[in-house]
C-alpha cells in the first residue's frame, strides 16, 4: 500500500471534516476512511467530494446482508471508484464471493471484517457463544475469505502472522485498533503502535481519533507515519 496510515474520519459535520483535511499540504493525498456513521449522514455525495480532491478512499460498510443483496450494492459501489470496501467475513462463503463479483472490474478491495476489535475472548466466549479461541476464530473467518475471492480482512494486529500463515503473503491485512504510545487505548480491546502492527507483518494501520481529535491533526499524523517507517 502506498499510503499505510489510513485516517478514520469520525466528525459530526462535514465542515469540521473539511477544517481537518486542510490542515494537511495539497499534495498531502490521504487514504481516508469513512465508516455507517458519517456516510449515513452525508453519503455518496460527499464521499466524491473527497475523490474529487484527490483522496484514496476506505469505505468501511460492513456489509453483512443475503448475498445477493450484497452482490447488488457492491455492483453500485464499484461504481464509486473507492479503493476499499468492508464486508462482514461472518456473511459466509456465499455472501463474500457474491460481494467480490458484484466489485468485478472495479478499482475496489474487498477487505473481510473477522472479529471487531471491540470484542474481546469474553464477549466472544459469553455473548456470541462462539467455541473458538480468538485467534482460531479469526484465522477460521480469514481463510474463509481467502478462499472466496477477498482480496484481505481487516484484523487486529496480534493475528496478522497467523492469517498470513494460512492465507498468503499478499493477503491485505489492514489494521484498526492501532495507538501511538502516547494515546489512551479508548474502546479498543485488542490495540498495537503502529511499529509493532508493520513489524507484526500488517499492509495497513487505521487510526481515528489520535489524529482527528489532536490539537495538531498534521503533526499527529506524520508522527504516527514516522512510528510507522521506524
Amino acid at each position: 500500500m502506498n499510503k499505510p496510515v489510513i485516517v478514520a474520519l469520525d466528525f459530526a459535520d462535514d465542515f469540521e471534516c473539511i477544517n481537518f483535511l486542510n490542515q494537511f499540504p495539497k499534495d498531502e493525498k490521504l487514504f481516508l476512511k469513512i465508516g455507517l456513521e458519517m456516510f449515513c449522514q452525508f453519503g455518496y455525495p460527499f464521499v466524491k467530494s473527497l475523490r474529487d480532491r484527490g483522496y484514496n478512499f476506505f469505505l468501511d460498510l460492513k456489509l453483512h446482508d443475503i448475498p445477493n443483496t450484497v452482490k447488488r450494492t457492491c455492483e453500485m459501489i464499484a461504481k464509486w471508484d473507492v479503493q476499499m470496501l468492508t464486508v462482514h467475513a461472518s456473511g459466509g462463503a456465499e455472501m463474500i464471493a457474491a460481494a467480490k463479483a458484484g466489485l468485478d472490474g472495479s478499482v475496489t478491495k474487498l477487505l473481510a471484517v473477522t472479529q471487531l476489535t471491540s470484542l474481546g475472548q469474553t464477549e466472544l466466549a459469553h455473548e456470541l457463544q462462539v467455541p473458538l479461541k480468538s485467534q482460531d476464530y479469526v484465522t477460521h473467518l480469514a481463510k474463509l475469505a481467502y478462499d472466496n475471492g477477498a482480496d484481505g480482512v481487516i484484523s487486529s494486529a496480534l493475528e496478522v502472522p497467523m492469517i498470513k500463515e494460512v492465507t498468503s503473503s499478499d493477503f491485505l491485512c489492514v489494521t484498526p485498533g492501532i495507538r501511538p504510545k502516547s494515546a489512551q487505548v479508548g474502546d479498543q480491546k485488542r490495540v498495537a503502535t503502529p511499529a509493532q502492527a508493520r513489524s507484526l507483518g500488517s499492509d495497513g494501520i487505521v487510526v481515528g481519533r489520535p489524529i482527528t481529535q489532536a490539537s495538531n491533526g498534521y503533526q499527529a499524523y506524520m508522527n504516527i507515519c514516522e512510528e510507522w517507517n521506524k
